[in-house]
């Protein structure tokens, strides 16, 4: 590094800031804070003299300029001497290339109308979306119906060892502990009031007609449903679905109605394993707490419960389980070129779903009671 030097000069009411040999980004350290500790509010002309100044960087042209602006910024009036055309020549380079910081006006917050209006139409379009899925999926589906050949019972196959066959042990066990849960509160009630046999109309009644059927579906849609979600959602991101369409491959016919038809094969049968192990908790606990043995239940259970009770438990299956599917492949479709798209698109769709059936399940509840069913 070559020689540089910097210093004060004071003669006849005019402050000299003279700079000698070389202002680089290495020497203004020391520079900066000489300056820092000067005060100029008592000088009314300085002059920045580089007559002796033979190069200049980048970063002393800088240094140079931020000096102008603060004198300017106090009126004090200023001037430089200089007559070395390179060191000229930067201090222009660096004032032309000068970035204007601009202010980001800060953004306006919107009122609850137009958030509501917004939000409105984003529901809407969604809605539409839904809408135009679910027209291609009936036009899909009955080609499938009408045309034996284009069924695929392999993939079917297939899907229903995914999504229920496996499924059956953790949908006994959670139906097993709905029973007992009930049952075991249930009984604390009647105990009070003689009534223990009752419990066998209140499970009957209960865990046929609408416990049975929204567990399976609740733990289908979280288990099966989010799978759905997550299988075509990676195939939408590694393209497998734009593959399968560029060698003619049909993705409805191979992927989303093997899927449906699946589930709605096989909800019914899984809402009767539901049955089975719920009514059994429930017996366990009423033989334990209500020492009501299981030949007293079974006979009570026979008496009061009609066969229309567990139908009606299973004619919900299939439209369960159309929702759970379809929501779920309409939210995998949905996913975007990134792997955060699948984890918000897979946590709709297990929300959409259970939101879904509990609504259904609502309506059917109105209509067969206004039946007398």
């Amino acid at each position: 590094m070559n020689y540089s030097s910097f210093s004060f000069i004071d003669i006849q009411n005019t402050l000299f800031l003279k700079f000698k040999g070389e202002l680089t980004l290495y020497n203004l350290t020391n520079y900066q804070k000489e300056l820092e500790q000067a005060t100029f509010s008592k000088e009314k002309n300085i002059i920045i003299d580089l007559s002796e100044l033979e190069f200049l960087d980048t970063a002393g042209s800088l240094f140079l300029n931020d000096i102008q602006k603060e004198l300017h910024s106090k009126d004090i009036r200023f001037e430089i001497l200089c007559e070395h055309k390179d060191v000229l020549a930067m201090l222009e380079l660096v004032k032309e290339q000068t970035i204007i910081v601009k202010t980001i006006p800060k953004r306006k917050k919107r009122k609850l109308v137009e958030k509501l209006g917004e939000k409105t139409y984003k529901n809407y379009l969604s809605f539409l979306s839904f809408l135009a899925f679910m027209g291609e999926l009936f036009t899909h589906k009955l080609n499938y119906l009408f045309s034996y050949k284009s069924i695929r019972f392999k993939e079917i196959a297939f899907e229903i060892n995914e999504s229920a066959i496996k499924a059956l042990g953790i949908i006994a066990l959670t139906s097993f502990l709905i029973g007992v849960v009930i049952a075991y509160q249930s009984s604390v009630q009647l105990k009070l009031y003689g009534a223990n046999i009752f419990i066998v109309d209140m499970l009957g009644l209960s865990i046929l007609r609408e416990l049975s059927p929204l567990i399976t579906a609740i733990v289908i849609a979280g288990r099966s449903g989010s799978a759905f979600t997550a299988q075509i959602g990676a195939m939408k991101i590694t393209q497998e679905l734009e593959a399968m369409q560029t060698m003619g491959f049909d993705p409805y016919r191979f992927l989303v109605l093997p899927k449906i038809a699946a589930l709605m094969i096989t909800m019914p049968i899984m809402i009767f394993v539901s049955d089975i192990m719920a009514i059994i908790g429930g017996m366990v606990v009423a033989n334990i707490d209500l020492s009501i043995t299981v030949d007293m239940f079974l006979d009570r259970f026979g008496d009061v419960i009609a066969i229309r009770h567990f139908l009606v438990g299973i004619f919900k299956g299939p439209f369960f389980a159309f929702l759970i599917a379809t929501i779920a492949i309409y939210r995998g479709l949905l996913v975007k070129d990134d792997t955060q798209s699948i984890g918000l698109n897979t946590t709709k769709s297990v929300v959409e779903s259970i939101f879904a059936v509990i609504i259904c399940d609502a309506v059917f509840s109105i209509a067969f009671t206004n039946l007398g069913i």
